[in-house]
């Protein structure tokens, strides 16, 4: 049976092995956008390796945007148009490096149309690749043993529509186990066994590797929760409904440098996309 390492480990390949080919993409983006302008008859006064070096040294830096902007993140949608803009904007500016890379390096002017091309390819390129990454990253992540288990503690309305949503949508988090400190009659939820009360915390935690603890309820457990994930290294996870706050248009945000929840009574149409 595979180590607990190992589900870690695989995460940290298929993370690795997206970063390369996001750097294989960019410099094939600039590539494509050489062949469509140029031709596939290599021409002398725009020399092919002076256009792949410059686009070699501009990919790193759009990956660079791009861990920035956090599109890797596990709890990213790559099909939002959030994400769309982001890799939008890292696209944006890798094409206006290249630009200045290549004209301070070898002073040299070239078609404009090239540089659409090479933005264009750059960000459509990207942005269908992570669609399609993500989507075989997560199954991968599923496989059995998940990468990372999640225990959810609290057998509610809202925590069963959370278990369905990250089943349908193959959630890189997999639920394993529930646990309620009421106890609920349930056995299982959609495939997720329901293991007892809160009397089996430390026992569920260990037997079934929990790497992710997902509080759905009880807001007097809280400092138990937080405790005993702090004690084996448990990344700690609550819906704001255990607060009471069920606007559903909460946002964590920065208030000089402390984390707080914020909601607005009404979200200008522009705000998202600074969260």
């Amino acid at each position: 049976m595979m180590s607990y390492s190992g589900p870690v480990s695989r995460y940290r390949t298929l993370l690795t092995l997206w970063v390369l080919t996001d750097m294989l993409m960019v410099v094939g983006s600039y590539l494509d956008a050489y062949l469509l302008h140029v031709g596939w008859i290599l021409s002398s006064d725009y020399p092919l390796q002076r256009h792949l070096l410059v686009a070699a040294v501009v990919a790193p830096i759009v990956i660079i945007l791009l861990t920035v902007t956090r599109t890797y993140a596990l709890t990213r949608k790559q099909t939002t148009v959030r994400n769309a803009l982001y890799i939008l904007f890292c696209a944006l500016v890798g094409t206006a490096l290249f630009t200045l890379l290549y004209y301070f390096g070898f002073q040299d002017l070239f078609s404009r149309r090239l540089l659409a091309y090479a933005f264009a390819f750059s960000f459509v390129g990207l942005w269908l690749w992570h669609i399609a990454f993500s989507a075989w990253m997560r199954r991968m992540l599923r496989r059995n043993p998940p990468a990372f288990p999640t225990l959810i503690v609290g057998l509610t309305r809202e925590a069963s529509e959370v278990i369905t949503s990250m089943n349908t949508h193959k959630s890189p988090f997999t639920p394993v186990a529930i646990l309620d400190a009421r106890g609920a009659k349930e056995k299982e939820v959609n495939g997720v066994p329901v293991l007892g009360k809160l009397n089996v915390l430390e026992e569920t935690l260990l037997s079934k590797k929990i790497t992710h603890l997902l509080q759905c309820s009880d807001l007097e457990q809280t400092i138990n929760l937080m405790s005993a994930c702090r004690s084996h290294g448990i990344t700690y996870m609550v819906l704001p409904s255990v607060f009471g706050i069920v606007e559903r248009d909460e946002a964590v945000e920065t208030l000089e440098g402390h984390p707080v929840t914020v909601v607005r009574p009404q979200r200008g149409s522009w705000n998202w996309f600074f969260r």
